[in-house]
């Protein structure tokens, strides 16, 4: 029963003149998760969105760290079950599907 409950990746590409940092927070909360979503361009001003996510759309929900933990179970088996799909968040915070 392992459970996700916050999780942040941060991106940063070092271009000249402006340089840009991508930082993606994912917090579980009561009645799902949110996913706030921040862009910082040079000097401008950070652009943020945010997400939320219920429970109900997120059940089985395989996030970074998890997914992990799985194929290092499924390595130490040695063995893969067919068709094995998790709901997930990508990298720009939809909700996409992940496939083994």
């Amino acid at each position: 029963q392992l459970e996700t409950l916050e999780q942040e990746e941060q991106e940063c590409l070092e271009l000249r003149p402006h340089p840009t940092e991508k930082t993606t927070h994912i917090v579980s909360q009561e009645h799902g998760m949110t996913v706030t979503k921040t862009l910082q361009e040079g000097e401008a001003e950070p652009q943020c969105q945010s997400f939320h996510y219920s429970q109900a759309k997120l059940r089985g929900l395989l996030l970074e760290g998890a997914s992990l933990l799985l194929l290092r179970v499924l390595a130490r088996r040695q063995t893969m079950p067919p068709d094995l799909v998790f709901p997930a968040i990508n990298t720009e915070g939809d909700l996409c599907t992940c496939s083994y």
